[in-house]
């Protein structure tokens, strides 16, 4: 036992150890998990970002071998349309000489222009002055030189226009020479060829003149086969990093190139994304280690959000209330309020916490009732949670009525820190009982106009049997008159009043009638009426009242006014109304008494027939606001012995006849009542009569006075 001892105690402390370093690697196991993930999302991190980088240099050298491919289209474009104005301008060899080299001139990348017959015989040629000429092997109809240009002629043919040939090789003196393509461009139509317009082209002149030095200062520009063998390029290739390369393929009728660019560009340097890889590994790092520190807190979070939830809950219901809240300390000042009492007073709630007396939402005029009122309720005197009406103003200016209903406010340690109160805002309520006042005095109108109505129906029943009589009698008397063979002057003055007997009971029983017609809303008998005859059956008695009340009378109907289609009974009623409320209305001015009776044209919509305005003017006082509002109201009347159906009833036969009845002050002082009628059409109804057989003027009845 005592020998062995010794030899187990390094197993035992072997054991103890790798014991301890299993706790350690449990209690660490996390964050070495933790350092691995991180790695190996910073590597991944750092290497998509280099890939981005690289992406983005080769899509921008794609964008500019768009750009070029594009710019070579246009610049072969526009030498096609010089070539069809050599073509079609020029004519004789002569003229065609100088204008081939002045295009030789404008297009550097052209090595000569040949113009050709229909036979491709050679008429004229011009060489350009900035190459030396090249050596062609056109030395009879079977060279290559000449075969390539029937080969492209024919295919220009065939596509009835403009056609290149592929890329060749010429030499140049010296054993020099460069890649050439040729144009060949028809003359005339298909039916009419008269020949062919040559232009050879220089590769590489091409691509100096068209694309330097825009795109050859970063990298080269080069034409290739689709094989990729390169027929010329421009510009150089720096290396300073990677290679890029964008190749676009340039397809013309008759022939294929490939523009290839190829740029060195600086590679994406490692750095910068090693860096931003570390903030991002560092900012995952610290996210997995606030989660961590979270699982200590969570008690205490849990907590926070229990009591998160219990406000939030009371804050979603003040604010889904539509009462008003409003809390108070002891002096006074506002120390809450809910989103539905800053709505009615239009105030925010910075604008009102912590104001002193008066609050910014007192009316002026009610200030010190309010400070008053407020004091008793501060001192404790008012009874609490008892209903006050009051009246607050807006931010805006407008007053609101209000019921304020106030308590206590408790503290936590039992003693009173203010005053809450809830606030109810009563416009709807008193607009509801606007309305149902309104209504009711509608109904109430209704009615009156009803008994008015049966009024109306019961007078025509009744009055219709006397002046009947009236009228038989006056007839039976004018008849026994005429019995007479040698009537005195007497005699003759009661044939005349008895004949005014007999036409005032006639129209009395038209007036009775028209207005039980207005009542109950008949058709009426409506015929076409000069506007003179109108004013002329109404002025006996407008001229009878004016008399009375010194009020002199002016006419202004001219005679040149065409015909009105009306009811005249009913607007010879209305002019009576109106000029009768005129004369009253300066009964009690000291200033010239003027009654003015106009009638002139109005203007009418377009498309409508023409219209005539009457209108009635006085010298009076006017009318005010406040009657002006309530002024065609049945039965609202300013008179002691008027019933108020004068306006109401004029306005109601104006409208039967399309019509509108409206007043307006007049100038310099008085007012203005006036009405339109529609003319008459001349095709449907017949011209009233002639002044010579038409009857006397006519006397209506008396009407009933209108408020003023």
């Amino acid at each position: 036992m005592s020998a062995a001892a010794p030899a187990e105690r390094p197993a035992r402390g072997l054991r103890a150890r790798l014991t301890a370093l299993a706790a350690l690697w449990r209690r660490w196991r996390l964050w070495a998990v933790l350092g691995l993930v991180v790695a190996g999302l910073l590597g991944v991190l750092v290497w998509l970002a280099r890939n981005h980088e690289i992406d983005e240099v080769q899509r921008a050298l794609d964008r500019e071998s768009n750009g070029a491919l594009l710019t070579l289209r246009q610049g072969l474009a526009r030498r096609q349309q010089d070539l069809h104005g050599l073509a079609s301008t020029q004519t004789q060899v002569d003229a065609w000489a100088p204008a081939a080299l002045a295009l030789l001139d404008r297009h550097r990348d052209w090595l000569r222009l040949e113009w050709r017959d229909a036979s491709l015989r050679l008429l004229a040629a011009a060489d350009s002055p900035y190459y030396p000429p090249f050596v062609t092997d056109d030395a009879g109809p079977q060279s290559q030189q000449a075969q390539r240009i029937r080969e492209t002629c024919a295919s220009a043919q065939r596509f009835d226009g403009a056609a290149y040939s592929d890329s060749h090789f010429v030499q140049r003196p010296g054993g020099v020479g460069e890649e050439v393509m040729q144009l060949c461009l028809p003359i005339g139509t298909a039916a009419r060829r008269s020949g062919f317009l040559l232009a050879t082209y220089s590769l590489g002149g091409m691509l100096d003149a068209m694309l330097a030095p825009a795109y050859t200062q970063r990298q080269s520009v080069a034409f290739t086969e689709l094989d990729g063998t390169r027929l010329a390029i421009q510009g150089t290739t720096r290396r300073p990093g990677r290679l890029f390369t964008s190749q676009q393929v340039l397809d013309l009728p008759g022939t294929t190139l490939v523009l290839r660019l190829e740029g060195g560009r600086q590679a994406p340097d490692t750095l910068p994304n090693v860096m931003t890889a570390l903030v991002t590994g560092l900012s995952i790092a610290l996210v997995t280690v606030l989660i961590l520190l979270a699982r200590d807190f969570r008690r205490r979070q849990q907590a926070e959000a229990e009591l998160g939830e219990a406000l939030a809950f009371r804050k979603a219901m003040e604010n889904s209330l539509v009462t008003g809240l409003r809390a108070r300390d002891l002096q006074g000042r506002i120390t809450y309020v809910n989103p539905a009492f800053c709505d009615m007073v239009g105030f925010a709630p910075h604008e009102l916490i912590g104001q002193a007396l008066p609050a910014p939402y007192w009316p002026p005029e009610h200030a010190q009732e309010y400070g008053e009122r407020q004091a008793v309720r501060l001192s404790g005197m008012a009874p609490p949670r008892e209903g006050l009406e009051s009246l607050f103003m807006r931010k805006d200016g407008t007053r609101i009525p209000v019921l304020i209903i106030e308590a206590p406010l408790i503290g936590a340690a039992g003693k009173q820190t203010g005053w809450m109160g809830a606030v109810l805002d009563l416009t709807a309520q008193r607009r509801a009982e606007e309305h149902s006042r309104a209504s009711q005095d509608r109904l109430a109108a209704s009615a009156r106009l009803a008994t008015v109505g049966e009024m109306a129906s019961l007078m025509s029943h009744e009055l219709n049997q006397p002046l009947a009589a009236i009228s038989s009698y006056a007839n039976g008397s004018l008849n026994l008159l005429d019995g007479e063979r040698a009537p005195s002057a007497t005699m003759a003055d009661v044939r005349v009043a008895l004949a005014r007997i007999a036409e005032q009971a006639g129209r009395a029983g038209k007036v009775i009638n028209s207005v039980h017609d207005l009542v109950r809303r008949r058709a009426s008998q409506r015929q076409a009426v000069a506007p003179a005859a109108l004013l002329e059956a109404v002025l006996p008695l407008i001229h009878l009242q004016a008399r009375k009340l010194d009020v002199r009378v002016q006419l202004d109907c001219p005679a040149t006014l065409p015909v009105v289609w009306c009811e005249p009974t009913v607007i010879e009623q209305v002019l009576l109304n109106l000029a009768r409320n005129a004369m009253q209305a300066m009964a009690d001015s000291a200033a010239p008494r003027l009654l003015r009776l106009t009638v002139q044209p109005a203007l009418a919509p377009a498309g409508a027939r023409g219209v005539l305005r009457f209108a009635v003017a006085d010298t009076g006082a006017g009318i005010s606001e406040e009657v002006a509002r309530q002024l065609f109201t049945p039965f609202f009347t300013t008179k002691a012995e008027g019933m108020g159906l004068g306006l109401s009833l004029c306005r109601t036969g104006i409208e039967q006849h399309g019509g509108t009845l409206e007043h307006a002050p007049a100038l310099p002082r008085g007012t203005v009542f006036s009405f339109t009628l529609t003319v008459a059409d001349a095709v449907a109804h017949a011209p009233p009569a002639a002044p010579d057989e038409r009857p006397a003027p006519r006397a209506p009845a008396a009407a009933s006075g209108a408020a003023r």
